[in-house]
């Protein structure tokens, strides 16, 4: 095992640092601001230096890289904010790669190209009202009639929703009861019948647009059905790779908070020293980047062991839990060590503390990771419902 990046990683994630430490700071704080996702032009912008769809096939305009240098790539954009960052985590871990594995020829075709030239975002429609860790329970129906398929239903904490252009919507294809009956199937904004709701206001993730969709008799062509009834373990099989984003946005978030409350502890004097001088301050510095370093091997090992595939629930679901509780713990200790200066809008700590907490409940929350976890270690899966 080498636990070094090539020099080619290495001049990626250097070309990528710079870019965003001159180029994006300034729109980040726009964002935190206004609340307003990422423009199209941005988007653009991010196609013609490659950073869209950096993992996807040549073939449909990607990059071709491996799923580690996506990583490197969607971690120093992340480092600055998530909001600038989420049309590459879309790209390169969110639906799109659900499309590159499982989608039809024809699919890959029409939808790739569009998402690495940043003409279209896709977001991933998962959870409903009242099916949210209990997937299974979703209502949401798709029914094949002819050469369309006809959806109606309600879906609930979509990121991106009314401001992506195309929705991968799991949803109900059959009578069977529980998983057997789930597919997926891709629908385009501005398809009749198809509308959202007021937009949600959280805590943090500023900049990420999130609202209920409505679906009533919407109404699109039978090839639109990216996993028929039964793929469920398909589409929990691609978002094993979305976990991997959001532990590189976890990663990402907690390394931009240590950076700077590091610099802040050595300018920062009381008593006549430094912050960095007392041995209490040593201590928590040691343990934030103990924490940093170990979730950023793991979310390495996930995506190295995976290649150019999909990784394995049992690495991505240690990644991402891990992760999530570290940016969690790493934040928190930064605001900490900042005083009133780390609670103070002037400061970025607490919009990282904010959007910290977040990440353990997107994508799945943590205590699901964790039964996922034990679930892979003796072999089997858990009934949740039963008494």
């Amino acid at each position: 095992m080498d636990f070094t990046l090539s020099e080619e990683q290495q001049a990626l994630q250097q070309s990528v640092r710079q870019f965003a430490q001159k180029e994006l700071p300034d729109l980040a704080r726009q964002i935190e601001e206004n609340d307003e996702p990422p423009s199209i032009e941005l988007r653009k912008r991010y196609a013609k230096l490659g950073y869209l769809g950096v993992n996807l096939d040549t073939r449909y305009g990607g990059a071709g890289m491996s799923h580690l240098d996506a990583v490197l790539v969607l971690e120093e954009i992340a480092k600055i904010s998530m909001a600038v960052a989420f049309p590459i985590f879309e790209s390169c871990f969110g639906p799109s790669l659900a499309i590159a594995h499982f989608g039809s020829e024809k699919m890959k075709n029409e939808i790739l190209p569009q998402v690495c030239s940043g003409d279209i975002v896709v977001a991933v429609s998962m959870s409903e009202p009242g099916a949210g860790s209990a997937l299974t329970d979703l209502t949401t129906r798709a029914q094949v009639k002819g050469d369309r398929v006809i959806l109606n239903g309600t879906k609930r904490w979509c990121s991106g929703a009314g401001h992506a252009e195309m929705y991968v919507v799991y949803c109900r294809m059959a009578e069977t009861p529980g998983a057997k009956a789930i597919g997926a199937v891709l629908v385009p904004k501005g398809t009749a019948g198809f509308s959202f709701g007021k937009r949600d206001q959280h805590m943090g993730f500023r900049g990420v647009p999130s609202a209920d969709m409505y679906f009533d008799d919407v109404a699109v062509p039978v090839d639109n059905i990216l996993v028929p009834a039964g793929g469920f373990g398909k589409l929990m099989d691609a978002f094993d790779l979305e976990r991997c984003g959001n532990t590189t946005m976890s990663v990402a978030l907690a390394q931009s908070a240590f950076d700077f409350v590091l610099d802040y502890c050595q300018q920062r004097e009381q008593f006549g020293k430094p912050l960095v001088d007392f041995q209490a301050v040593q201590i928590q510095i040691a343990e934030m980047k103990m924490k940093l370093e170990a979730a950023r091997l793991l979310l390495y090992r996930a995506v190295v062991n995976a290649e150019k595939g999909l990784p394995s629930i049992a690495e991505s679901s240690v990644a991402k839990c891990f992760a999530n509780e570290m940016v969690r713990e790493v934040t928190g200790k930064a605001m900490q060590l900042m005083g009133g200066y780390g609670y103070s809008k002037e400061f970025p700590i607490e919009q990282k503390l904010r959007d910290a907490w977040g990440w353990g409940i997107a994508g799945g929350a943590i205590d699901i990771q964790k039964v996922n976890i034990a679930s892979t270690l003796v072999g089997k899966r858990f009934n949740q419902r039963a008494t």
